[in-house]
């Protein structure tokens, strides 16, 4: 086990964690002055593994967008979108509040905690 986690909870474990207290954390490396999305021991490409955790603001754009469809028994449509975070790292959430095909690119979101499937979970809604 990698130095870092020794006597601790990983990273997605201490997400999770932030979750279920209601707090929306993300990852920045201190040296690099850069957030990053998903929770890591090390920043992607360089390693860095000066972090700390912030909470997010919550706010962000749709990337992109599709609209999984299902049967109504199985839950029925639902939205999967890749939200540019405003502290800058990209997640994939759902957008709900809204019919799930007419989440567009370019709308304004804020996020929320709720759960899915039993788990604390990050949904957005639109502004």
């Amino acid at each position: 086990m990698p130095e870092i986690l020794k006597g601790s909870l990983g990273p997605e474990q201490q997400f999770k964690k932030y979750l279920s207290e209601g707090k929306f954390m993300i990852q920045k490396s201190k040296s690099l002055n850069k957030f990053f999305f998903h929770p890591r021991v090390a920043f992607p490409g360089s390693g860095e593994r000066d972090l700390e955790w912030l909470e997010a603001s919550g706010n962000g754009v749709v990337h992109s967008t599709t609209c999984n469809r299902r049967l109504p028994e199985k839950g029925g449509d639902f939205n999967l979108s890749l939200i540019t975070l405003d502290e800058g790292p990209r997640m994939m959430a759902r957008v709900e509040g809204i019919d799930p095909d007419k989440v567009e690119i370019g709308q304004k979101v804020k996020a929320r905690i709720s759960s899915l499937k039993g788990e604390p979970a990050i949904i957005f809604d639109v502004l």
